[in-house]
């Protein structure tokens, strides 16, 4: 029986169900091929406004987000903290209500506070993407890890995925192990003790800070950029002493699997957690997670209208 999307909102994938990835991983799927078309354009949102709202600094994840709207045929307001009425003073709740007030239809935030997008989409009647969230989830990007790995691997269920560096402070690993347990997939994280989350086994996932004993067995290895923005203490001794002994490279690789795949949210720091002939190697799928990133938040732009479609049909019956 195919599942139909209920949601309003997308904030996380700690309260999603299996079912519920599948649909958006298998929907993503049937969109892909629109980038590969002449006029790589649907009119699915046509009509339909997103406000993408970015109070932090993002690359990958505004532009894959403005592009998918594009793909739609949604229309777009780009919002940035700086030099925008926040500035001055005004509250968040003052912004989006304002911008609300535009009659948008669906809003993607980013926001430096764990919880803001939840916040808004309890407060607010219209749709609330999450594309990041202080050190809480990033749920679009776990979404086109899983996308991706199920891509090259054919499956996620039973697939052994070791994340490897500042664990405690990536929204990345924390969607990302809510969605690949969920799917069946076995997570290992890796990293100094000092980097990896209190009772992470709680989690579900096993951990370890010897790295050759995280990527052993992997068939994927996912590597998290140290976050030195986000953190107010000292965590390892010096960057230095951090990539002689967790950075990705050939010799560590030797320890590997033939057929490992490497995996990075991006940005990547080059020489720290990732040498430079391995993320251009045929090892690496980077630019095939910015590609599939794309058709990922193209389902879920895709599905989250749905969802209004049905309300408004609803409202219209009864009113």
């Amino acid at each position: 029986m195919s599942i139909l999307w209920k949601r309003k909102d997308l904030v996380g994938l700690k309260d999603l169900e299996a079912e519920e990835i599948q649909l958006v991983l298998d929907t993503a799927k049937s969109l892909q091929e629109i980038s590969l078309r002449p006029v790589k354009k649907v009119p699915t949102l046509r009509g339909r406004t997103v406000a993408n709202l970015f109070f932090e600094p993002s690359t990958r994840t505004r532009v894959s987000f403005e592009l998918a709207e594009k793909r739609l045929s949604a229309d777009a307001i780009n919002f940035t903290s700086a030099g925008s009425s926040t500035v001055k003073g005004e509250t968040l709740k003052d912004t989006v209500r304002n911008i609300e007030s535009l009659k948008v239809d669906l809003i993607v935030m980013r926001h430096p506070a764990s919880g803001a997008p939840h916040r808004l989409a309890e407060s607010l009647p219209i749709s609330v993407v999450n594309a990041g969230d202080g050190i809480n989830e990033h749920p679009t990007q776990a979404l086109l890890d899983m996308f991706t790995i199920r891509e090259k691997k054919g499956h996620l269920a039973g697939i052994k995925v070791a994340f490897v560096g500042d664990i405690v402070h990536s929204r990345v690993a924390r969607s990302n192990i809510w969605g690949l347990t969920k799917m069946g997939a076995e997570v290992t994280l890796c990293a100094p003790k000092t980097l990896l989350p209190a009772q992470v086994e709680a989690l579900g996932v096993r951990a370890t800070s010897n790295l050759e004993e995280a990527i052993h067995e992997a068939d994927v290895i996912n590597l998290l950029r140290i976050q030195m923005e986000r953190q107010s203490e000292s965590y390892f001794p010096s960057i230095r002493e951090y990539a002689n002994n967790y950075q990705i490279n050939r010799d560590v690789l030797k320890h590997a699997k033939p057929d490992v795949l490497i995996m990075h949210p991006g940005p990547v720091n080059r020489g720290i957690e990732l040498s430079s002939d391995v993320m251009d190697s045929p090892y690496s799928v980077i630019l095939d997670q910015v590609t599939n990133g794309l058709a990922v938040r193209m389902a879920v732009l895709y599905l989250l209208s749905g969802v209004r479609n049905r309300a408004a049909k609803k409202a219209s019956v009864h009113s």
